[in-house]
Order: structure tokens, then C-alpha cells, then sequence
């Protein structure tokens, strides 16, 4: 049988010393590949799961995506395992779509739960449930993104509906497996009024076990990255929301009896 650590799979980049995404200290590593074309997407060399090549502004040209053995990864992910100890920290897969490699996700996991490391994953559930059912057993917890409660508005902005997504988030937190965390980009147009916020988070406030809800304003951050891909933004001159538009949303969401954190 072959050892897990030889699992092969897709990456475009680690990150070391996070403090965001999941507790403590983290390396966030980022996995090749997505079903979704989010319009304010901040990474878009993480949708396609083939290797691309991207210009970067200084003209530098830099090749995104790289096959990788979990092995090879945790060779990075070890170096900082003090800091993973003493903060509670670990291992954070995002994308992308990390469960459209679900082998690899969830030896990664594994991987990282041997050496004592705690695990956590941003996706949107927009796979079959089995897939996600691979990686629970492994995982500390799920950041879920959640962006719309309506399936066309979904559709329009991302490229597809969210009816699976829903209902994995439903199973997910049925399951109680693991610690599930409910994150919401706020983006201009498209779901940044009180009232879309509020049916988000009277969702989120349905799930068994959900007790916090993060809202992420939107950056423009990505820009670069879609002209250095030969790419157009969509999102054209679009404003990030200011600090009192979302001080504004995390009291709705707190109406809903749920603990509300800015960024995350």
C-alpha cells in the first residue's frame, strides 16, 4: 500500500506565519483549481488547475502551480512547528478549491494531525459530500465560505448556483465533526446591503454547533494578478466597504445571535 505521504497533488503557493485563517500560527498552503469564477476572486491563478505562467508588475514572469508530494510540503509545514505549539497553530489548506483534490487535502491533513499540528480549511462545499466526508475526520476547522443565500445573484457573480453549497453546510454542521466557522466576503453589488447580510447570517444561525460568523471586506489586492494573466477585472472601479459600513453589518449579524468578527 502506498504510503500517504507520496500523495501527489497541486499547489500555487505556501504561506508561513499567518495569523489569519484558523488559530494561532499557520502555514496556509494553496491548492490548484476551483469550480467558481468569483468576480472580486483575489487569486485567480488558483482557478485553473493547469500551470500558468504570470507577469508580475516589475515584468518578472513567474510560473503558478507546482506538483507536489505531501512529503515535500510538510518538509515547509515543519519548520515552524514551534510556533504551531505554543500558539495552538497548524496547517491551513485554501485555494482555489482544496476538496477538488481531496486525496491530497486530506493526507495533508493527516499528515499534520500526526505531528500534533491543528487543521483548518477555507472552502465553499461546492463538491459532492463524499468528498467532504474524506477530510472531517482530519480537520480541527472548517472556514466555510458562504456568500449568498440567493442561488441566481450566486450564480451571476460566481459563475454558478449555491444550492450544494447550502446543504453541505447543513450536513457539516449535523455531523459535528469538526468546528465549523461560516465567512462572508462583503462585496460591492453583490451582497453587501444589510438585508443580504442578515439573510446570511440568519442561515449561519440555523446550523447546529455555528456560533461565529466572519465578514471579510473586499480588496482590490488581486487586481495585479488578473493583468499579469492576460486577464480583465470584472469588478471594474469598485470601493472596498469602509469601517463603519461594516461596523454597521457585524451589529445585523450579531442581531441573529451570532458572535461577529471583521477580517479573520
Amino acid at each position: 500500500m502506498e504510503n500517504y505521504l507520496d500523495t501527489k497533488g497541486r499547489i500555487f503557493d505556501i504561506q508561513r506565519y499567518s495569523v489569519h485563517d484558523g488559530r494561532g500560527i499557520r502555514t496556509i498552503v494553496f491548492l490548484k483549481g476551483c469550480i467558481l469564477r468569483c468576480r472580486w476572486c483575489c487569486n485567480p491563478e488558483s482557478q485553473s488547475y493547469e500551470i500558468q505562467e504570470m507577469k508580475s508588475p516589475d515584468g518578472k514572469i513567474k510560473v503558478m502551480g507546482k506538483d507536489v508530494t505531501v512529503r515535500e510540503v510538510m518538509e515547509t509545514v515543519n519548520k515552524d512547528s514551534r510556533y504551531y505549539f505554543r500558539s495552538g497553530g497548524g496547517i491551513t489548506l485554501s485555494g482555489g478549491e482544496s476538496l477538488l483534490q481531496p486525496e491530497f487535502a486530506r493526507d495533508l491533513f493527516r499528515a499534520a494531525k500526526d505531528r500534533g499540528y491543528t487543521t483548518a480549511l477555507e472552502s465553499m462545499a461546492g463538491v459532492s459530500y463524499d468528498r467532504i466526508e474524506m477530510v472531517l475526520p482530519y480537520l480541527d476547522q472548517y472556514l466555510m465560505d458562504i456568500k449568498h443565500t440567493d442561488p441566481e445573484k450566486h450564480r451571476k457573480f460566481t459563475g454558478k448556483e449555491n444550492s450544494l453549497m447550502l446543504e453541505n453546510a447543513k450536513k457539516v454542521a449535523s455531523s459535528g465533526q469538526t468546528e465549523l466557522i461560516i465567512r462572508t466576503p462583503v462585496i460591492p453589488g453583490f451582497n453587501d446591503t444589510p438585508e443580504e447580510i442578515r439573510g446570511i447570517a440568519s442561515f449561519a444561525a440555523t446550523l447546529p454547533g455555528v456560533k461565529i460568523m466572519h465578514i471579510l471586506p473586499y480588496h482590490r489586492l488581486g487586481y495585479d494578478k488578473y493583468i499579469g494573466l492576460g486577464r480583465e477585472y470584472t469588478m471594474g472601479n469598485a470601493e472596498p466597504p469602509n469601517q463603519q459600513k461594516m461596523e454597521i453589518l457585524k451589529s445585523i449579524v450579531e442581531s441573529c445571535g451570532l458572535t461577529c468578527v471583521i477580517g479573520g
